[in-house]
């Protein structure tokens, strides 16, 4: 997966820790080679993650990672036939993201601007990571590995290194510029250490920092905010891409910001607007 396919350590990670279950769930049901297991072996595994409520995302997720493990081992001839060619995936489930509303993501940044006023440095850095979020629907992981010479303070652009490898150019707007400009000026250099290297966001000790601070950082905001859905900053992420359409941009657009390798990903967000679009109306038109 990461010399052939070039997929992410995240993915890496998470794809090996679904074959470690799907193994150790079969060593439990007295399978002790990979020559035994079976279709039936591949849908237990799955049933028992649903009786055990798994989302059907993770389902989903599990299912693709044990089709692509059996598949690996029949072309290294470790089993005589691949057991998951007739393993279906659970289909998703239809839920929509949670999305902020434009008067939260106004108090919201109110509230990391007037943090950020008191000159504290991961107050600074806090409010310049979440302005970059937001104004450029980078994923947290993305956001994470950015480097200092990855932002154009000209052009107002950050270079990204999205999923697979691939690299993409996304721009972002004065309130974000602004913001990474104050974190360089007056919050960088006193969490700077000679390990530092070029990482744009350092975490308090001056390392790089990790996805899971950002994560965090955003779970203490939407907790501020009190009414809302939102708990991971990946809801930053769905309420760019919603208000970019909100706003008028073509999907096509939007799904070159949020580096979509297909726009059927990017399509569910306008769900979330039409949704949002017949709220209004049934709230607001006298025969609704």
């Amino acid at each position: 997966m990461t010399a052939e396919r070039a997929r992410s350590v995240h993915t890496v990670r998470a794809y090996t820790a679904d074959v470690a279950d799907l193994l150790s769930f079969a060593v439990n049901l007295g399978i002790r080679s990979l020559d035994g297991l079976s279709l039936a072996t591949l849908r237990a595994w799955l049933g028992a993650m649903s009786s055990a409520g798994q989302a059907r995302s993770t389902m989903a997720r599990r299912a693709a990672a044990a089709r692509t493990f059996t598949a690996w081992a029949l072309r290294e001839e470790l089993i005589p036939e691949d057991p998951a060619l007739r393993l279906r995936s659970p289909k998703r489930g239809k839920t929509l993201p949670a999305v902020l509303q434009q008067p939260q993501m106004a108090t919201l940044f109110e509230n990391l601007a007037a943090a950020a006023a008191e000159g504290e440095p991961v107050a600074v850095r806090d409010r310049a990571m979440v302005e970059l979020l937001y104004a450029t629907g980078i994923r947290v992981s993305e956001l994470a590995g950015l480097d200092l010479e990855d932002v154009d303070h000209e052009r107002r652009t950050v270079r990204v290194l999205g999923k697979g490898n691939k690299e993409r150019t996304v721009p972002f707007g004065l309130p974000a510029a602004t913001a990474v400009d104050d974190w360089l000026r007056r919050g960088r250099g006193r969490l700077a250490v000679e390990s530092s290297g070029a990482a744009l966001f350092l975490g308090r000790r001056g390392h790089r920092v990790d996805p899971r601070q950002v994560r965090a950082v955003a779970a203490e905001l939407f907790a501020q905010l009190g009414d809302t859905a939102a708990t991971s900053p990946h809801a930053l992420r769905h309420s760019t891409a919603t208000h970019l359409l909100d706003g008028g941009a073509d999907l096509r657009s939007v799904q070159e910001i949020l580096g979509h390798s297909s726009l059927a990903t990017t399509q569910i967000y306008t769900h979330v607007s039409v949704d949002r679009l017949r709220r209004s109306y049934e709230q607001a038109h006298p025969r609704a």
